[in-house]
C-alpha cells in the first residue's frame, strides 16, 4: 500500500536515512499519509488512514474528543526511542474507541511491511512503554541517592539476575537524565502517579539543560 510523509517536523521515528522515510511516495495517490511530529495533521476522509506520530501526549490532543465516541481513520503512532539512541522496531499504534479497522488494519500493514514491530493500544498518554519503564527508571535512581547500591551493582543485578540486556541506570543515563525528565513529567501530569514523579538526578538534569551547562 502506498504512503507518503508530508515534509517538516523534527520526527523521532524517522531520523535522515531511515528505511521507512526512504519507502515513502508522492501524496497526491497515496492511502496513507504519515504526518511527523509538529506538523499539523489534515483530515481526508478519502485516505485509508491518516498517521499522527505522537510524543508523551494522547492522540486526542490532536483530533478532539467525543465523550467515549471518538474515532476516524486517524491513527496515532510512536516509535520506541531510548532518548537519544537510535529508534528501535517497535511501533506503538494508537486507536480511539471508534478507529476504523481498515485504517488500524492498514497502519499495522505498512509499519510491518517495513520489518517494523506493531503493538496496538488505547489512547493513553505514554502509551505502553514509557508507562512500564519510567517508573523503573526513576526508582533505580532514588535506590542510588539512598544508598541502596551503587550504579554498577543495581546494574548487574538487573542483566544477571533478571537477564536485561543493560541494566536501569545505564539505560536512562545513555538516553539523557533530561529527557527522561521531559517524558517522566508529562506522565506525572497527566496521571497524577507517584510512580511518574521526576526523581531527583532527572531534575537536576533538567536545570542544568535550562542553565546552558
Amino acid at each position: 500500500m502506498h504512503y507518503a510523509i508530508v515534509n517538516g517536523g523534527e520526527s523521532r521515528a524517522f531520523p535522515p536515512g531511515d528505511a521507512f522515510a526512504a519507502g515513502a511516495g508522492p501524496l497526491g495517490d497515496a492511502a496513507i499519509v504519515v504526518y511527523p511530529a509538529g506538523v499539523p495533521h489534515v483530515p481526508d476522509i478519502d485516505k485509508t488512514a491518516i498517521l499522527v506520530e505522537l510524543g508523551t501526549e494522547s492522540l486526542g490532543c490532536h483530533t478532539g474528543e467525543s465523550l467515549g465516541m471518538e474515532g476516524s481513520n486517524v491513527v496515532g503512532f510512536a516509535r520506541y526511542r531510548n532518548g537519544n539512541d537510535a529508534p528501535s522496531s517497535l511501533v506503538e499504534l494508537v486507536r480511539q474507541p471508534c478507529t476504523a479497522a481498515a485504517a488500524l488494519a492498514a497502519a499495522r500493514a505498512v509499519f510491518e511491511a517495513a520489518g517494523l514491530h506493531v503493538a496496538v493500544c488505547a489512547d493513553q498518554a505514554g502509551r505502553i512503554v514509557d508507562r512500564l519503564i519510567r517508573p523503573t527508571y526513576n526508582a533505580a535512581l532514588r535506590f542510588l541517592d539512598e544508598g541502596l547500591a551503587t550504579q554498577e551493582a543495581m546494574d548487574l543485578t538487573c542483566r544477571l539476575g533478571l537477564g536485561y540486556t543493560d541494566g536501569p541506570i545505564e539505560r536512562v543515563v545513555r538516553g539523557g537524565l533530561d529527557h527522561h525528565y521531559d517524558v517522566t513529567s508529562a506522565l506525572f501530569e497527566s496521571t497524577g502517579a507517584p510512580g511518574y514523579a521526576p526523581a531527583r538526578r532527572a531534575l537536576v538534569a533538567a536545570q542544568r539543560r535550562r542553565a546552558g551547562r
